[in-house]
């Protein structure tokens, strides 16, 4: 399946990390069960994260609805540009944050959380899927390496829409 065995060192974790998500998505043709793995994969690799999962778009509301995720129960509707996932969702950019309390108007569906980084996925065509969700209860958790890691990882979700 997966190597089990975590690092010392953070790069080599979210190589392993990344490298099992492709394992595990690459042949899946059920979206959920890559969706499910994949936020299993990153709370097992990455420390400091309270929160880690999907936001899927639902064309019907217009709203990003809850998908699957790992940590404690969370906001099930976010409306497009609100917080930061809506906002991550409309721009269509990765959203670093620093400081959840400094983003204007950020819903605090965990009030542990301090830090959050959220990405974007889009469908073959072009239009939103939905976003990828990671929060820390540690200011300024995420760097240029999580950003990265969490691009490649995106691309191996993307590739799995494919199918």
């Amino acid at each position: 399946m997966f190597n089990t065995e975590k690092n010392t060192d953070r790069e080599v974790n979210y190589r392993l990390m990344v490298a099992a998500v492709k394992l595990l998505v690459e042949d899946e043709h059920n979206i959920i069960a890559c969706l499910s793995n994949t936020s299993a994969i990153i709370n097992f690799y990455m420390d400091t994260i309270n929160w880690a999962g999907f936001y899927i778009m639902e064309e019907s509301s217009g709203e990003l609805v809850l998908g699957p995720f790992q940590g404690l129960p969370a906001c099930i509707r976010i409306k497009l540009g609100k917080g930061v996932c809506g906002t991550a969702a409309v721009s269509g950019e990765v959203a670093v944050v620093p400081d959840v309390h400094a983003f204007p108007g950020h819903i605090a569906c965990d009030a542990n959380s301090r830090s959050e980084i959220v990405l974007p996925v889009f469908n073959p065509d072009g239009t939103l899927y939905g976003v990828l969700d990671i929060d820390s209860p540690v200011l300024d958790r995420f760097s240029d390496l999580e950003r990265s890691s969490m691009e490649e990882i995106v691309k191996y979700i993307e590739t799995a829409l494919v199918h």
